[in-house]
């Protein structure tokens, strides 16, 4: 490796999955963490080489700067935070994860990006790829680090990596051989201010891209149909449940179709799939372009397809209880994934939502309540904000509980036979809970505990 003294900031699991690349490659390492009570023994106890990383908490001195030749952000990390302007201003090249991995792999890579389906059509393309090849990654912000695999890759290993828009502020080489952008929507403009600059950093993930690459995008999507004029330098290679495309991924009659130059061929009937709702219509459709462009065979993608259930936490069915549906939609977690998730509800609902303030506007969101919300249930910090939001729209049925436990409860109990409970937060997880992972599995449990 080039870089023999290297920073590495925040250390949480894609820091230390960071460090352990840049150690096994010769690099010494400085992790440095604001957080002045950070365990550093508990940080430190799982590598073998601990002699070449040294800790600094609390501020980046200037000669750990002056000694280092780059510098590696978490994700969480904001690129506007002063320190990182400290380093930028030193000269230092500032990487994400992201490029950190792309720099060791070796792999044919699907890159995965957009506001909502990610991590589902990730998953799916990750199950085409493992149904095709033993040589499978998939790897990013699913939850297993990019870093912790890249350079365990050969020319021959296919990665499905799901990348956010966070990963997506610190590229420079990275250049996947498909890309996706599977929607556009107000999301994380705490991080990013503006739409502009959320949007641009989605579409950065072609930027890299040539004429022997392709990006997968969503024709439905106004938003993505608006800005991919400003991609010209890769194959675009649209998808649409609605338009009979003449070039790309379509639905006709209820047979899914890829249709490409002078190729036309049948993948399978939208009654085989088995997860719920158009969005989740579309994000098939999505990894149907990225499998079928990465020439994986079309009977396996169709085979696949047919046995894929979704993924935990996305629109998740977990019980049955007196006539009363339970699902968990934890992933959800703006306005427009919630949107999505009450659409795939076929009855009335009992919705359960709140969490984190990511700044989100919620009005389409609760426009869509008529005809298919009973009651809603809230949590979090956003309570009242969605409150006040509900009741500007004149719906009224709203109750604010303490915890999550207390809103099962509550739900159980207003619900009637042929309803569904549902939560879907519209929100973060972050201010109760350490992920959204936590609080689905917290509902998932609350759920269960109810009696028959």
């Amino acid at each position: 490796m080039k870089y023999s003294n290297v920073i590495v900031a925040g250390a949480g699991k894609s820091g230390i999955a960071a460090i352990g690349l840049l150690i096994r490659h010769g690099a010494k390492v400085t992790l440095f963490d604001q957080n002045t009570e950070l365990d550093t023994e508990k940080v430190l106890e799982s590598f073998s080489n601990r002699e070449a990383i040294r800790v600094e908490l609390g501020e980046l001195t200037d000669k750990t700067i002056e000694e280092s030749d780059l510098f590696v952000i978490s994700p969480g990390i904001p690129t506007d935070a002063d320190f990182v302007k400290k380093v930028e201003a030193a000269g230092l090249p500032v990487w994400g994860e992201i490029e950190l991995a792309y720099y060791f792999t070796k792999g044919k890579i699907a890159a995965i990006t957009g506001t909502n389906g990610k991590t589902t059509t990730t998953t799916l393309v990750g199950e085409i790829f493992k149904a095709y090849s033993d040589n499978t990654l998939v790897v990013g912000n699913i939850g297993l680090p990019y870093t912790r695999f890249a350079d365990t890759t050969d020319p021959d290993t296919l990665i499905a990596a799901e990348i956010s828009s966070f990963q997506l502020e610190t590229i420079h080489e990275f250049k996947p051989h498909i890309s996706a952008v599977l929607n556009l929507t107000p999301d994380h403009l705490n991080r990013h201010y503006t739409l502009d600059n959320y949007y641009n950093a989605k579409l950065r993930i072609a930027e890299n891209q040539d004429m022997n690459d392709y990006i997968i995008l969503n024709y439905d999507d106004p938003e993505t149909r608006e800005r991919a004029g400003r991609i010209e330098n890769t194959n675009k290679i649209w998808f649409s449940r609605i338009t009979e495309l003449q070039e790309g991924v379509f639905v006709s009659d209820g047979e899914v179709i890829v249709r490409y130059k002078d190729k036309e061929e049948n993948i399978l009937n939208v009654n085989d799939i088995k997860i719920l709702g158009n969005h989740n219509l579309e994000n098939i459709l999505a990894a149907i372009g990225i499998t079928y462009f990465m020439e994986i065979p079309a009977g396996i993608i169709a085979e696949t397809i047919r046995n894929f259930q979704g993924v935990e936490h996305r629109i998740e069915f977990v019980r049955e209880i007196g006539g009363v549906k339970y699902y968990n939609d934890s992933k959800g977690t703006n306005p427009d994934a919630a949107i999505k998730a009450l659409e795939a509800m076929t009855s009335t609902t009992v919705l359960i939502a709140g969490g984190y303030d990511k700044k989100s506007e919620y009005d389409e969101w609760v426009d869509r309540f008529s005809g298919k919300v009973r009651c809603l249930v809230l949590i979090g910090e956003t309570a009242e904000n969605i409150k006040k939001c509900a009741k500007s729209h004149g719906f009224n049925q709203i109750v604010i509980v303490e915890s999550l436990k207390d809103a099962v409860i509550y739900s159980s109990e207003v619900a009637r036979p042929g309803d569904a409970v549902l939560l879907s937060p519209a929100c973060a997880s972050w201010d109760m809970f350490k992920s959204y992972e936590e609080r689905g599995t917290l509902f998932k449990e609350y759920v269960n505990e109810i009696e028959e």
